[in-house]
């Protein structure tokens, strides 16, 4: 039986996105002078509004509101007619330290070891449906969100504004395989000149971002829905409220995985959500990319203050090649999924993250995306 699966992804400019950015800037200021700064930062948007909030210990001096200025300005709200402006939205900063009895139990714990910031649990995913061992739909939503925001700022298309969501239905086949690209939904925010002219917008958007992402792929009775309510001239904070870590599954796998429910953005490695999560991405993309499984999901949960993980879950949907204790016991073998070890081998205080902040976490080629390598695959392929 055929089936349908959809996964969204959202510009840089979307208001939750904005929040999200404006978070990791201001953590990615604290770790360029201070890599073991602890960093839990909020952002909240609206109409020319922007509230930063949250706990911070630092050695490192933050002018909070020039870091919002130019994270808001970077992302193309920088004219007075988007409602939100980065030259005069007004900027309220609610920070304080981290609290004592978190710091006491990261810091404190019975091993000598960092422990985990926080309890909770995080997934990681991986399958062969692509290159970069992402689902199909969440991959291609990505791309096009990507591709939006190029024709926006290299001008591809006139009159485009800085807010945007993509969606994409991919049709799979009985084998569990992509076939084609059943739906693709795309809004973006525009001028006021483009509201009388939608058809001719839909022709560019279809050149310029469409086309390019889509032409490997079998469109031929692809459904195209593009600005469907007809106008989309309000948007970004100005048009919707926008929060840090409102967009978690955008932020990994559109769905297609499980999560843990943690947000990444503004939380340094200390907090597991993030730094494990990372790590559980890793080892499931090695394990599909070393070819002992077609698709892994792995689960890694935590408990505040301890260093090692309360357990480890692994599960290859029955596509693996070797049996499934000898996956299990590679990983225990060559994984340390303690969080200063897990900081230590992914190079995670380092600050590279506001570059995480739109178009995924996961499945994009970049030097500073450590978690992304393929550099663990001969230990998975030795089981073969």
């Amino acid at each position: 039986m055929k089936r349908l699966f959809s996964s969204e992804s959202v510009t840089k400019g979307h208001p939750d996105k904005v929040a999200d950015f404006i978070s990791d800037s201001i953590l990615d200021a604290a770790l360029k002078t201070d890599p073991k700064a602890r960093v839990a930062c909020e952002t909240a948007v609206t109409t020319n509004y922007c509230l930063i909030f949250g706990e911070i210990t630092t050695t490192a001096t933050i002018d909070f509101e020039e870091v919002a200025r130019q994270a808001i300005k970077k992302i193309g709200y920088n004219n007075i007619e988007y409602g939100y402006n980065a030259d005069d939205v007004l900027i309220d900063v609610r920070i304080k330290p981290q609290s004592p009895d978190i710091a006491m139990g990261v810091n404190k714990t019975e091993h000598k070891d960092l422990g985990a910031g926080d309890q909770g649990l995080m997934f990681g995913y991986a399958n062969n449906d692509t290159l970069e061992l992402m689902p199909l739909p969440i991959h291609l939503a990505h791309r096009l969100a990507e591709q939006l925001t190029y024709a926006r700022e290299h001008h591809l298309i006139h009159g485009l504004r800085p807010d945007g969501k993509t969606q994409v239905t991919v049709e799979y086949n009985e084998k569990n395989q992509p076939e084609s690209i059943h739906t693709v939904v795309l809004s973006t925010q525009h001028d006021e000149y483009w509201s009388e002219r939608q058809p001719e917008l839909k022709k560019e958007l279809h050149k310029y971002v469409i086309d390019p992402i889509l032409s490997a792929y079998d469109t031929s009775k692809t459904i195209y829905q593009i600005n469907p309510t007809g106008r989309f001239v309000m948007g970004g904070p100005h048009g919707d409220a926008g929060l840090t870590g409102r967009k978690i599954i955008v932020d990994t796998y559109g769905g297609y995985a499980r999560h843990g429910g943690g947000a990444f953005s503004g939380k340094d490695a200390t907090k597991v959500d993030r730094s494990a999560a990372y790590m559980a991405r890793y080892i499931a993309k090695n394990i599909v990319g070393s070819g002992v499984a077609d698709q892994c999901e792995i689960q890694i949960a935590y408990a505040i203050g301890v260093s090692e993980p309360v357990s480890v879950r692994i599960d290859t949907f029955g596509t693996e090649r070797v049996a499934i204790e000898k996956i299990y016991s590679a990983v225990q073998k060559n994984f340390d999924l303690r969080p200063s070890s897990i900081i230590k081998a992914l190079d995670l205080k380092r600050p590279i993250f506001a570059k995480t902040a739109a178009y995924g976490h996961f499945g994009r080629e970049d030097e500073d995306f450590t978690w992304e390598k393929l550099d663990k695959i001969d230990i998975f392929r030795n089981l073969l």
